[in-house]
């Protein structure tokens, strides 16, 4: 039997607020369990709890940029359900009316096919503390640290057909919260993490299998891998006669197979009611306009724009805005040397820059070669003063730390020679050492002739003008 996959995904992203998102408690990362978590995070009697504006920005900002519509009034309601890291007994969230509604959608891009993934609503809710099960002797260790951090839980719709598009989903969302700016996005302190709701069905069948959402996933590999097994799963259980319960499962990366953790609640059993201490939250036309003005230019626009500004292919363009850091650092360089270079700009940037970075571990903020200097490099390749070749030597030096790229060219005696009577004087002495290659030129063979260049580049320590090597072999030829 032919089987549809059937995935969607609800992805935390944690809001970069200075406190929680009901206290004034802080949330900086990597404290000392159990210092940042204040009289209302660890429910004491007595306490109430009172809302950050921020966060409702950060909200508003994400509807905004995927294009949904806001509720000008959203509720927060409890969730019920014990928990030892939930020490009200009940989590703050937002149900029946969320701050963002539906009517978004993101675009991803799998292979040469585009996609539009439907977002069901993001709502605002506070999170969980943690439970600690290493190094307590059989007993669990509670960090209430994280208790009350501000999320914003994003739904899609089953949108999704494979794990490939759940990547794809995930880390278009991943580079958007980022780039406008409301989650840091770190998936390793856990700032940004998926559940994934996975079914199969029957090709060409309309009712939704059965499905089991998959908890935690906190790197786009183990979210591709979960979904990869869950699926062949259902499939083998299907397929063997048996059938699938619906239920919450974790994935364990060290066997690469996902175990049952409990069966699935549905709404009802969290007896979700409107939080007696916290009023609707209400935002007007002034307060969603406000965060309207903080939006930066957004990656499909900017996608769009170095298309039809730059000229620059679709792919390179889709590269150069997978961040909003590697978009700035283009432009930069881009404003330096010129738009007419800016496809000499992607290429160095795609090229060169993103394997040094890939093989140091850097991000494009870390670089070592600021975008001026970069710039600086690209203009003596313009100018004339180096060739490409040459260039990357001048790079690797650039990395290094020796300074910019003027600086290194004198150093290291670079500069590229274009005088012809110069050039004419190698071509000669390279002619009078080569008769066989001269020979079969003359016979026919083109190679022969990007064989004597290469032997002029080389007499000349890679220093001579290419293009008056080439221009100067063939008059000889000729004659």
């Amino acid at each position: 039997m032919q089987w549809e996959i059937v995935i969607g995904l609800e992805t935390h992203a944690q809001l970069s607020t200075q406190s929680k998102i009901f206290s004034g408690a802080a949330i900086a990362y990597g404290a000392e369990p159990n210092t940042q978590a204040c009289a209302v995070d660890i429910a004491l009697p007595g306490v109430l709890p009172v809302f950050n504006q921020v966060a409702a920005e950060k909200a508003v900002k994400f509807g905004l940029a995927i294009g949904a519509r806001i509720n000008r009034k959203s509720v927060f309601e409890r969730k019920n359900y014990f928990y030892p890291d939930l020490p009200k007994g009940y989590q703050i969230s937002q149900l029946e009316l969320p701050i963002v509604a539906e009517g978004g959608t993101l675009l991803i891009q799998v292979g040469d096919s585009e996609k539009s993934v439907r977002i069901t609503r993001a709502h605002l809710e506070e999170d969980a503390g943690k439970s600690l099960h290493e190094d307590f002797h059989g007993m669990t260790g509670i960090d209430l640290n994280r208790a009350g951090t501000p999320l914003l839980e994003i739904v899609t719709e089953p949108d999704l057909r494979s794990s490939t598009e759940a990547v794809a989903y995930a880390k278009n969302l991943h580079s958007l919260v980022r780039w406008i700016g409301i989650c840091d996005g770190n998936m390793q302190e856990g700032s940004f993490r998926c559940d994934a709701n996975v079914s199969v069905r029957p090709k060409g069948e309309e009712k939704l299998g059965t499905r089991c959402e998959i908890k935690n996933l906190n790197s786009f590999k183990f979210l591709e891998k979960a979904i990869d097994y869950e699926v062949q799963r259902q499939i083998d259980v299907i397929e063997s006669g048996g059938r699938i319960i619906q239920e919450t499962r974790l994935y364990d990366p060290d066997r690469d197979e996902t175990r049952s953790m409990r069966s699935k609640e549905e709404a009802n059993d969290y007896r979700y009611f409107p939080d007696p201490d916290l009023l609707p939250l209400v935002v007007d036309e002034k307060f969603i306009e406000a965060a309207r003005q903080t939006l930066p230019e957004l990656p499909q626009a900017k996608r769009e724009r170095f298309v039809a500004q730059l000229s620059l292919p679709d792919y390179d363009a889709g590269v150069l805005t997978a961040s909003r850091e590697l978009s700035d650092y283009f432009e930069e360089v881009v404003g330096a040397v010129g738009p007419a270079d800016a496809k000499l700009t992607a290429n160095w940037i795609m090229g060169d820059l993103s394997a040094a970075l890939n093989r140091d571990g850097k991000d494009i903020a870390d670089s070592p070669i600021a975008s001026a200097r970069l710039a600086g490099l690209l203009k003596r390749v313009k100018d004339g003063t180096i060739s490409g070749k040459i260039a990357k030597e001048v790079f690797s030096a650039m990395w290094a730390g020796e300074g910019d790229a003027d600086a290194i060219i004198e150093a290291k005696g670079l500069k590229q020679v274009s005088d012809s009577g110069a050039i004419e004087k190698i071509v000669d002495e390279v002619l009078a050492a080569n008769p066989q290659m001269v020979a079969e030129f003359k016979s026919g063979k083109e190679k022969a002739f990007n064989a004597l260049v290469g032997q002029a580049m080389k007499a000349s320590k890679g220093k001579a003008n290419p293009a008056q090597v080439n221009d100067i072999l063939k008059q000889k030829l000729a004659g």
